[in-house]
């Protein structure tokens, strides 16, 4: 079973290495949703909605919402801020019943990427 929460921040970045407007300052708001993969507990849950939603806050949000992104990420590309966030979320959501299994990185509303954890 899948278990998705949505999330939003707002974050300023450029693109050091791309030649076009993006190179210069400017934000987004970006939405982020985390999808869980698997198995149902005692309680009939994958995983609480609040857990998961403080593990994202403490590991994402309280990081990246109204930060510059070059900060954290060398070139925040929408592809490089998804691996940075799997990366911190994948050592907390990787148990025995359940784990990460995709991020969705939403750039604009109709610009996102997605995410598996599949290169890096």
């Amino acid at each position: 079973m899948l278990v998705t929460k949505t999330f939003k921040f707002d974050a300023a970045h450029n693109l050091i290495k791309y030649h076009g407007k993006c190179e210069r300052l400017h934000g987004h708001t970006y939405r982020l949703d985390v999808i869980v993969e698997g198995k149902l507990d005692e309680e009939q849950m994958v995983i609480d909605f609040v857990v998961l939603k403080n593990i994202v806050k403490e590991q994402v949000l309280d990081i990246l919402d109204h930060s510059y992104l070059n900060d954290h990420i060398k070139q925040p590309t929408t592809e490089s801020i998804a691996i940075w966030i799997w990366k911190r979320l994948d050592l907390y959501l990787n148990n025995h019943r359940y784990h990460l299994y995709e991020i969705r990185v939403f750039e604009t509303e109709t610009s996102f990427v997605t995410y598996r954890g599949d290169e890096t």
